[in-house]
């Protein structure tokens, strides 16, 4: 919802004549980038066009290299793992923890291999991935870390910043997010020459501002323009007040689903000391529920007035929007007899558990309202669980008509 604040700035840029992309000239980007890398314990802050871009950059940053292997969860969006193939180096999927839905660390030592030179884990809906034990496989193997903060906007983890505890973190501000200029991107880091890469490579190669590095390298026009730098200041100004508000409505929320049959919770996590949910998500057991598919929950709750959803995400390598094709990707045929088959090769049960069975996402717009606004969503999950047996034979539909929602979702 705009304000009074985001329209002034607006105007400001409207009457300034300059509204190109920053590094130049960018004096809204800027002075958001500098409160931004400051609100997540960074030093740096670089906006960009999209948080796909982001991501991109900070592989290009970090000196990503054609044929090297990036690890990456695989319940995610496809933009996490697209830039990796965009720079021709191959992701490697590796399954997500139950209890967080974020990439299961205790997997990731078995998916390492001589071309490993990154992990980028996702601090995915409600959770962050277990950054303890990721930090310490990555200096153990000399492995650099991207945090995919997407949905982590304010967060903290130890009292840290979402972002700032890997090598780089990347954030977009697509429409569906905490804060939103439509399109756009961030990223972040404590590093000084990591942040001139960046710098050089959104902005079509030239030195970047400081250029104590001296790095020159061909980049792309990948600038956030003013317009969408406006309105992003105000709306970071607003997180923390917004961010209590959700914390408690959630929590009102949870203690309405306490011991709820067929319903079941993300496990609590005390590291993470700012809560930064992009979503709500919890669990729905269909075992537990009559056997009813989720999808017809899913339906039955959105009827009753309730916006979720169940296919949310879906493993990368199954998803329709991942039409890999590996001629158009050369590092997955390098010194190989056959091409890597990224659709076919890997199992990750966890994931497909989550994307096809469990998960029941609830957008975080829904509770910035009242008590009462969260009770009702509580309400509308027990009337249904209530009369669960009514839903049965609405499933076929319902999955159908979530499948052809999906693509629409996030970009």
């Amino acid at each position: 919802m705009g304000t009074k604040q985001e329209a002034a700035a607006l105007k400001d840029v409207l009457t300034s004549s300059k509204w190109g992309g920053q590094p130049f000239p960018g004096k809204h980007a800027l002075a958001f980038a500098k409160k931004f890398a400051k609100v997540h314990t960074a030093k740096y802050a670089q906006c960009v066009n999209t948080g796909t871009v982001a991501i991109q950059a900070a592989l290009k940053a970090i000196d990503i290299r054609p044929g090297d292997e990036v690890i990456a969860p695989a319940y995610t969006w496809e933009g996490t793992v697209g830039p990796v193939l965009l720079v021709n180096a191959v992701p490697v999927f590796v399954d997500i923890d139950p209890d967080t839905y974020c990439l299961d660390a205790k997997l990731i030592e078995r998916a390492i291999t001589p071309k490993t030179k990154a992990i980028l884990p996702v601090h995915l809906g409600m959770r962050f991935a277990d950054m303890d034990e990721i930090l310490r496989i990555a200096a153990k193997h000399n492995l650099k870390v991207i945090e995919d903060c997407a949905h982590a906007h304010g967060g903290m983890w130890k009292g840290k910043g979402a972002g700032s505890m890997g090598d780089l973190g990347a954030f977009s501000f697509q429409s569906s997010k905490l804060i939103t200029s439509g399109e756009g991107g961030a990223v972040i880091t404590n590093n000084l020459e990591y942040m001139e890469r960046v710098q050089s490579y959104i902005n079509t190669g030239r030195a970047s501002l400081t250029d104590k590095c001296h790095h020159r390298i061909i980049g792309f026009n990948y600038r956030m323009g003013e317009f969408q730098a406006a309105v992003l200041g105000p709306q970071l100004d607003r997180l923390p007040a917004q961010a209590k508000i959700r914390a408690r409505n959630m929590k009102r929320f949870e203690s309405r689903l306490q011991n709820t049959p067929g319903i079941g919770l993300l496990k609590p996590e005390p590291r993470i000391t700012r809560q930064a949910p992009y979503g709500y998500v919890m669990k729905y057991f269909s075992e537990k529920a009559k056997d009813i598919p989720r999808a017809a929950f899913v339906a039955a709750l959105q009827l009753e007035g309730i916006p979720c959803d169940g296919l949310f995400y879906e493993p990368v390598y199954k998803s329709s929007l991942f039409p890999l094709d590996p001629a158009d990707f050369p590092a997955l045929s390098w010194g190989r007899e056959k091409p890597l088959d990224l659709r076919n090769m890997y199992s990750c049960p966890e994931s497909d558990r989550a994307a096809y069975h469990e998960a029941v996402w609830f957008p975080h717009q829904l509770f910035l309202g009242t008590a009462e606004d969260a009770d009702a969503i509580a309400n509308a999950i027990h009337k249904v669980l209530g009369s669960i047996e009514e839903l049965r034979g609405l499933d076929h539909k319902a999955i159908r008509n979530q499948k052809l929602g999906r693509a629409d979702r996030e970009s």
